[in-house]
């Protein structure tokens, strides 16, 4: 357990660190000391918090490796008189190339005097959670007020952050439609993935309060006005998020269509030009055999074979020659060398149109 405080507090070590004491008069008040019944609110530990929290709050140094863990779930556990409950929060990613938006796993650890929440990531939740009771007078009044509140706050930052996936989303649909990059598509794509874990993140936060119901049904802890309200939110806040997950859905799938779309269309024209320049090949070929073709005796036959090659490209090029009128040509011509050499072709059925992609001769 040493080593694994001394290796969090090395990696927190860069950070901002922060530990304070926060008492509810008419909102959170920060004080210069702790008392019994406070909120300690510990941000970035280092290794003074985690001796303060270990040795004079007697805090279980494992619910801290707990919550340390990045991809911790929302659950509650025990220990003794000792109740964590983890909770995930979203984030606001700066860094270029890396998921706009994220969850972090925030701790609040509580028993029958103590209240201490601690969070291993920068946020700009908690700082807008104590400001907001400060502004509006908002009386706490036990640790079960605390911990639905902050769901509920983390419910609010989470329908902020999804307005502005909406805007970014927008944004990238507009460049798409001017020219479709591999930029703005990945974009989309890690939009896609923040969405996956609001989704999951929200469910879990959802989850607890029905555990937390369970947990303090006995107590006069339990507000159910105020369990309905965050119910409320966290129910909104999914909602958004399946919302906007269905229509970034359908747009990625429309670009993947329209991306298609375009692949059919240069394919389309270079089966075409595959096709008019099969037939100076099969002309060609004539030549090898042991028949009358006619044209021996004609000085420019080559020549007016090139020609003819380089007007019918020139023709499925600028004209948009469909393969349908060009195939049924071939098909003729085929017809006849089938019938003079006695030979397979083989064809393949396609949109209508039959194209010759293989022929022995």
């Amino acid at each position: 357990m040493k080593s694994d405080v001394s290796a969090r507090a090395k990696q927190t070590k860069g950070d901002n660190k922060m530990r304070t004491y926060l008492y509810c008069e008419a909102g959170f008040v920060e004080k210069a000391q702790w008392l019994p019944n406070s909120w300690v609110n510990v941000v970035c530990p280092n290794n003074d918090d985690f001796e303060f929290l270990t040795k004079t709050l007697n805090v279980p140094e494992s619910f801290l490796d707990d919550i340390a863990d990045t991809d911790e779930r929302p659950r509650t556990d025990t220990e003794g008189n000792w109740l964590l409950t983890i909770l995930r929060i979203p984030v606001q990613n700066k860094q270029n190339g890396s998921l706009p938006f994220a969850t972090v796993p925030i701790g609040i650890i509580t028993n029958n005097e103590i209240i201490v929440s601690v969070c291993y990531h920068n946020t700009d939740l908690l700082p807008d959670f104590i400001e907001h009771t400060r502004r509006k007078g908002i009386v706490v009044r036990n640790k079960l007020d605390l911990i639905l509140r902050l769901i509920y706050s983390s419910a609010v930052w989470f329908l902020k952050y999804l307005k502005q996936i909406n805007i970014d989303i927008s944004a990238a649909e507009k460049e798409l439609e001017r020219s479709i990059r591999n930029e703005d598509l990945l974009r989309l794509m890690r939009l896609q993935k923040t969405l996956v874990y609001f989704n999951t993140s929200i469910r879990g936060n959802e989850v607890m309060i029905g555990k937390l119901k369970t947990i303090f049904q006995d107590t006069d802890f339990l507000d159910k006005e105020l369990v309905e309200d965050v119910i409320i939110e966290l129910k909104q806040a999914l909602n958004t998020v399946n919302i906007y997950s269905d229509i970034l859905t359908g747009t990625m799938d429309a670009f993947a269509s329209i991306i298609s779309n375009n692949v059919n269309t240069i394919m389309k024209r270079m089966t075409s030009l595959s096709i008019v320049l099969m037939l100076p090949t099969l002309i060609a070929s004539f030549y090898g055999m042991n028949v009358d073709i006619h044209l021996e005796e004609v000085p420019f036959a080559f020549s007016l074979i090139v020609l003819f090659s380089i007007g019918l490209s020139t023709l499925a090029f600028e004209r948009g020659y469909t393969p349908g009128r060009i195939s049924t040509c071939v098909c003729v011509h085929c017809a006849a060398v089938r019938n003079i050499i006695g030979r397979d072709l083989y064809m393949v059925q396609k949109d209508q149109m039959v194209l010759i992609f293989h022929l022995t001769l």
